[in-house]
C-alpha cells in the first residue's frame, strides 16, 4: 500500500489549552484550488531543484499504525525495509549490541519502529547498495543510541546489570557474569530521562502558552495537563530522548495528523515501539539548512561549494552536527569528549555489521562550520506570514504566506500547512481562558 498517514479522528483540545478559531472568510478570501495552486508553486521555489519537497515528502512518509503493529521477526508480509533490516541485523545480533537494554526496548519495537518510516534502510533503485547503506544507516544510529541512552559505567558487568529489574534481559543470563560490557553495548539503558517519571510535573521541558507574547509553539503544541491540573513534563523519552513538547507536537502530526495525540500521552514514546520510532523519525527528518542523517549516509546530500567552504562532508561527522551540533561540534581544537564517545561505539558497530570505514571519512567535527544558509541541503520549507502588499484585496493584504528558512509551526512538508498558515495569519484568533489574547484579524 502507498504509506500514508494513518487516519485518527481529531479532537477539540481541551479547554484549558489555547483555542485557535476563524472568523468568517471575508469576501474575495482564496478558494481552496487557489490555496492548492500557491502551495504548489512555492514548493517548487523551496530548494535548490524543483523535486526538493517531494523528497521531503517522501522522507516523511509513514504506513498506517495497522501494517506497523501487525509487524513481527521472521513475517513474510513484513515491509521491504524490515526484511532488509531482519537480513543484516538478526535478533542474537541485536541481543548482543544491546544486552543491558532496559527491557522496554524490544527487537519487535525496533523492528515496528523501522516499519513506520518506509525512508529507513528503503530499497534504491538507481544503483546504490541498498543493504550496505543499511549496514551503515545502522551503525550510525546505534552510535548515537550509545551517547544518548547509555549506561557510561565502565565496570558494569553482566552480574551487576541483572540486579536492576528493567535492565535484567535474558541475554544477560549467557554472558560472563563478572567481565565487564563494553561500552558500546551499553545503549538503551534509560527508557526515560535520568531521574524523570510519568507524572513527576516538575515544569521541566515545557513551552507552554501563558497568554500574549507566548510563543507560535505553545499554540500549536500545546502542552497538556494530567488529571491533577498540572501541567505534563515533556523529558527525554525513548532511544532519541525525544524532548520539549515543540519536539513531541511534529512527531505526533508526522505519525497521526493529530499533535495532540502524543502531547496528551507522552508515556507511549517509552512505553510502546515508539521508543524506537521516535529516533527514526529524526533521523529521516529533514531540518533546513541541515539534512536528514539518511540522506548523509545514502548519498543523498552531495556538498556543495557552501558546504565545502564550511568543512562539511559526508561521513559520520556530520550526522552528530544534525544531532547536536550545536554543542558537540565547532570551535576547533580537539573532538569533545562525547564526540569521542560516539564515534568510537561507530567504528564499533560498524566492525560488528561489516561496514567499511574508509580513513577519508571525516568522523569528528571540531572543524566543521555547520549547514548554513546556501548548503545543499538547504531549503525553505518553512512558513510565515507574507506581509507583502496585494492591490487586488481589501487594505492590500496579500492572503498568503511566504517561505522562510527559520522553524515554524507551518511547513510544506506537510500537504495543506499553506493553507493552514494563511488562515492562522490573517483570520485566525487565540482564546485563553475565554478571552481573546492573539487576534490576528486586525
Amino acid at each position: 500500500p502507498t504509506p500514508a498517514p494513518t487516519p485518527a479522528p481529531t479532537p477539540a483540545p481541551a479547554s484549558y489549552k489555547p483555542q485557535v478559531t476563524f472568523i468568517a472568510a471575508p469576501a474575495g478570501y482564496p478558494t481552496d484550488a487557489q490555496f492548492t495552486a500557491a502551495e504548489n508553486a512555492l514548493a517548487s521555489q523551496a530548494g535548490t531543484d524543483s523535486a526538493a519537497i517531494a523528497r521531503i515528502r517522501a522522507a516523511l512518509a509513514v504506513l498506517p499504525d495497522a501494517e506497523v503493529e501487525a509487524v513481527v521477526a521472521g513475517r513474510a508480509a513484513n515491509p521491504a525495509n524490515v526484511q532488509r533490516v531482519e537480513r543484516v541485523l538478526g535478533e542474537a545480533k541485536f541481543d548482543s549490541f544491546f544486552p543491558v537494554r532496559n527491557v522496554g526496548y524490544t527487537y519487535v519495537n525496533f523492528l515496528r519502529g523501522v516499519a513506520k518510516f518506509p525512508a529507513y534502510c528503503a530499497t534504491y533503485t538507481d544503483g546504490r547498495d541498498s543493504d550496505a547503506i543499511c549496514k551503515k544507516l545502522l551503525a550510525t544510529s546505534f552510535a548515537h543510541f550509545v551517547q544518548e541512552t547509555g549506561a557510561n559505567w565502565p565496570a558494569l558487568t553482566p552480574a551487576t546489570a541483572r540486579t536492576y529489574p528493567a535492565q535484567n534481559n535474558p541475554v544477560l543470563a549467557t554472558m560472563d557474569q563478572n567481565t565487564a560490557i563494553p561500552s558500546y553495548k551499553q545503549a538503551l539503558w534509560y527508557l526515560r530521562e535520568n531521574g524523570y517519571n510519568e507524572g513527576s510535573a516538575v515544569g521541566a521541558y515545557q513551552d507552554c502558552f501563558r497568554g500574549a507574547g507566548s510563543s507560535i509553539f505553545s499554540v500549536f503544541y500545546p502542552c497538556s495537563q494530567n488529571a491533577s491540573g498540572q501541567t505534563i513534563d515533556y523529558f527525554g523519552r525513548g532511544s532519541k530522548q525525544l524532548s520539549w513538547n515543540y519536539n513531541y507536537g511534529p512527531f505526533s502530526k508526522s505519525l497521526y495528523g493529530d499533535v495532540n495525540v502524543l502531547l496528551d500521552n507522552p508515556g507511549r514514546v517509552a512505553d510502546t515501539w515508539l521508543n524506537f520510532a521516535s529516533a527514526i523519525w529524526f533521523a529521516v527528518y529533514p531540518q533546513s539548512p541541515k539534512p536528514p542523517m539518511t540522506w548523509v549516509v545514502d548519498g543523498t546530500w552531495q556538498p556543495n561549494a557552501v558546504d565545502v567552504a564550511n568543512n562539511m562532508s559526508p561521513g559520520f561527522g556530520a550526522t552528530v552536527f544534525i544531532i547536536n551540533g550545536g554543542i558537540e561540534c565547532g570551535g576547533g581544537g580537539a573532538e569533545k569528549s562525547q564526540v569521542q564517545n560516539r564515534i568510537a561505539a561507530y567504528k564499533s558497530f560498524a566492525a560488528d555489521l561489516g561496514v567499511p570505514v574508509p580513513g577519508s571519512e571525516q568522523l569528528g567535527c571540531a572543524a566543521m562550520k555547520g549547514f548554513q544558509s546556501g548548503s545543499a541541503a538547504a531549503t525553505k520549507t518553512y512558513l510565515d506570514k507574507n506581509w507583502g502588499y496585494n492591490a487586488n484585496n481589501p487594505g492590500g493584504v496579500s492572503w498568503a504566506c511566504q517561505l522562510v528558512d527559520y522553524q515554524m509551526p507551518f511547513s510544506l512538508a506537510n500537504p495543506g500547512d499553506y493553507k493552514q498558515c494563511v488562515d492562522y495569519m490573517f483570520r485566525g484568533q487565540v482564546k485563553y481562558n475565554g478571552q481573546v489574547v492573539i487576534d490576528n484579524t486586525k
